[in-house]
């Protein structure tokens, strides 16, 4: 009897050991687990320079901080656009942003791009104008679209936190200067999903898919364009890009292209010939050297054939090797 009882409690503590074994090393994992999740966090928060922390917890509003860039969102949530019949996603080219970036003696450039709707065009320039900002310029990037929409850039310098505090009263005004048009009811969205894979291999980049829109951005990189110091890199706007929507079989393209003059008329002709609608030419700064201008597009049909048209653009692109720096 002894005997058996011995072995039983052998055996129960055999258990009990192996269960507070398990116990262990299921509570290590979980605080390696967290350990990581933490640390990848602050890793994020301190990549990211404080006053720049700052200016979004200021403004209300989620950003990132890349390539010595602090970029704002600043999107249309609020308005329900249509383009040509098409029920259009914000990210396909209705996200406004505001960028900041580091030039010499701690001054900072600010540039932007704001979605307006018509009515929000004046009192919105006009705050800007009232804190010292320059409304470098204002145009269409469709057409077709309903409501009509604007595109407002803007550039400034100084502080990061006094930029932050004279750009927003212009911001605060966005989507509260009247009524949100209704959308158009006979507007319908585009179903299926895109070869996001074929697409990229076709324009020769890859993209970033956000909600049902394939973007693929593509920087200016043979082209140095400074002002004060700092850098105008493709996150603060020097850029070609396309947005992707729908299906391989039914898709909408539309997208812009930083172009050197002589770059133009090759890349009008390219587009033309693939189909693609020219919608816009224009600048987006003042003062730059070399100067850039900006081609705005779009079209509709097979998505492989609206990325070849892209691709064709591309190829106009940096035939010359200019080089140039900024004039300010």
């Amino acid at each position: 009897m002894k005997r058996n009882t011995s072995r039983c409690v052998c055996r129960l503590t055999i258990f009990v050991d192996y269960r507070r074994r398990r116990l262990e090393i299921g509570m290590m994992v979980v605080l390696a687990t967290l350990s990581g999740v933490i640390c990848g966090t602050s890793a994020s928060a301190q990549g990211m320079p404080g006053d720049y922390r700052q200016v979004l917890t200021y403004l209300n509003r989620q950003g990132d901080f890349s390539a010595n860039v602090l970029k704002v969102n600043v999107p249309r949530n609020d308005v329900q656009v249509s383009i040509a019949g098409v029920a259009t996603p914000t990210p396909f080219g209705f996200g406004g942003w505001v960028a900041m970036t580091k030039g010499e003696g701690g001054t900072e450039v600010l540039m932007g791009d704001l979605v307006l709707l018509q009515d929000e065009v004046n009192p919105v320039m006009s705050a800007l104008l009232d804190q010292g900002f320059d409304v470098t310029a204002l145009h269409n990037h469709f057409l077709w679209e309903q409501p009509r929409i604007f595109f407002m850039h803007v550039h400034g310098m100084g502080k990061a936190a006094d930029l932050a505090r004279r750009i927003k009263p212009a911001l605060d005004l966005i989507g509260h200067v009247g009524a949100i048009p209704a959308p158009d009811p006979n507007a319908k969205p585009l179903a299926g999903t895109l070869d996001t894979d074929k697409i990229a291999g076709i324009a020769g980049h890859k993209g970033d898919q956000t909600g049902p829109v394939y973007k693929i951005t593509v920087g200016r990189d043979d082209l140095t364009v400074k002002e004060h110091g700092a850098l105008i890199n493709a996150r603060m706007g020097l850029n070609t890009w396309a947005a992707f929507y729908g299906s391989d079989d039914s898709a909408v393209i539309a997208g812009d292209v930083a172009m050197l003059e002589t770059e133009v008329t090759p890349v009008l002709k390219a587009l033309r010939k693939n189909s693609l609608d020219v919608v816009a030419i224009h600048h987006h700064m003042t003062g730059e050297r070399p100067m850039i201008i900006f081609l705005h597009y779009w079209g509709k049909g097979p998505s492989l054939k609206l990325a070849t048209g892209f691709r064709a653009a591309l190829d106009e692109l940096g035939k010359s090797g200019a080089d140039g720096g900024m004039a300010h």
